[in-house]
């Protein structure tokens, strides 16, 4: 298997030129040296006033010297300590900064960007659960954060695009706890009753997941001729961003209920998790027929979490076939399916299974994969499903 790394440059470069909106999240801060001060005062600030921004605790204990503590949104949580803070200076000046995780140690690697569209690594230290490093900073904001930053504008802008361009129907599906609205963006013809799912971003920092998202998406609506003849077959549904909240607030992990949403699909507690299933169980009431379901996250490494091929759902080898083909595409990567069955947990994927009685996946991103190859390799995944969700999936594909 091909080991992915991140570039020490450039790390994404966003498709849409998106300026993040200007929220009003307020840095937490403490006072306990003789040289601490509020973060946001002085010649050199750390702020968390952006969307998805969050510093939890910030000291200032020398000149342009800063101590960070992140916290949970709430416990017990999965291990993902999210940041994203700006600094500015009103000269050019250098600061440190060191970071420490109450109660966990550090996931996401530090990044940079002053137009939150190119990404770059930051060389940092690690002392036992201490992650320190030094920025030169201009007059001009830099933004520093675990991984690049994808808002909720981002998503509004991005799928505003995709409906002028294809003449999709962009609507509100549902409303988070907070009521931030849910959107939905369908490709459908009168003729079919067939239905492709696409979900993104249950999980607020997870945003390799997002970088694949986007470009399968944009595969699945272009204008190649496997992609009109799919759309002539199947619909597509895709709710790309169903934890807008979280998203907003910078969250590790939960919702604001402080609930993971990939563990309420059995439950359906939440409003988010509640709106999608009303909203396809409504779909299949009025004559669709679900098909496949795909839902993107990130983790450690690339993997794909399918249902067995022995579950007993519909086009039994559906999953094998597209992700062995995928896996012949690229020699140098190895496509891992990782299949599992598990009622109790709650996940999309198996909710979808049992429901609808067709296959779902989890497609996984890992944090630090080369961003160039997510997106290369979503595309080349977009393309391969369309080919064999149009061939019988009932015999397993050795070719």
């Amino acid at each position: 298997m091909k080991n992915i790394f991140l570039p020490c440059s450039v790390l994404f470069s966003a498709g849409l030129l998106v300026a993040c909106s200007q929220g009003q999240n307020e840095p937490s801060t403490t006072n306990s040296t003789a040289f601490a001060t509020a973060c946001n005062v002085g010649d050199v600030q750390l702020l968390a006033d952006f969307p998805t921004s969050r510093m939890d605790v910030c000291e200032r204990v020398g000149e342009n010297e800063f101590s960070i503590t992140l916290k949970p949104e709430n416990t017990p949580i999965n291990s993902s300590p999210w940041y994203a803070f700006k600094a500015v200076a009103k000269q050019p000046a250098q600061i440190k900064v060191t970071m420490q995780v109450e109660g966990d140690k550090h996931r996401y690697l530090p990044k940079s960007s002053t137009d939150l569209s190119n990404w770059s690594l930051i060389k940092f230290a690690d002392n036992e659960k201490l992650r320190s490093f030094s920025l030169d900073l201009t007059t001009e904001p830099t933004y520093i954060a675990g991984q690049e930053i994808i808002d909720n504008q981002y998503y509004i802008d991005w799928s505003k695009e995709l409906e002028a361009q294809h003449g999709l129907n962009y609507d509100v599906v549902g409303e988070s706890v907070q009521g931030r609205p849910i959107y939905k963006l369908e490709s459908k013809t009168a003729d079919n009753n067939k239905w492709l799912v696409v979900l993104g971003r249950m999980h607020p920092p997870e945003l390799t997941g997002a970088l694949a998202l986007f470009p399968f998406v944009e595969t699945l609506l272009s204008d190649s001729d496997v992609a009109k003849q799919f759309r002539s077959e199947y619909n597509i549904f895709i709710a790309p961003n169903i934890n807008p909240d979280g998203v907003e607030l910078g969250n590790w992990r939960h919702n604001v209920n402080g609930v993971d949403l990939n563990r309420d699909w059995n439950k359906f507690k939440q409003p988010e998790v509640i709106a999608i299933d009303s909203y396809l169980k409504q779909l299949v009431a009025d004559g669709a027929k679900m098909s496949m379901a795909i839902d993107f996250h990130s983790t450690h490494r690339d993997i794909f979490y399918t249902m067995p091929n022995d579950y007993g759902v519909a086009q039994r080898y559906l999953v094998n076939n597209w992700l062995n083909s995928l896996d012949k595409q690229h020699p140098d990567f190895k496509v891992i399916q990782k299949p599992g069955n598990n009622p109790d947990l709650g996940v999309f994927k198996q909710y979808f299974a049992d429901n609808f009685n067709v296959h779902a996946i989890t497609y996984e991103m890992g944090d630090n994969t080369d961003r160039a190859f997510i997106k290369e390799l979503a595309a080349d995944a977009a393309n391969e499903l369309m080919r064999t969700m149009m061939k019988d999936n009932e015999e397993l594909n050795n070719d």
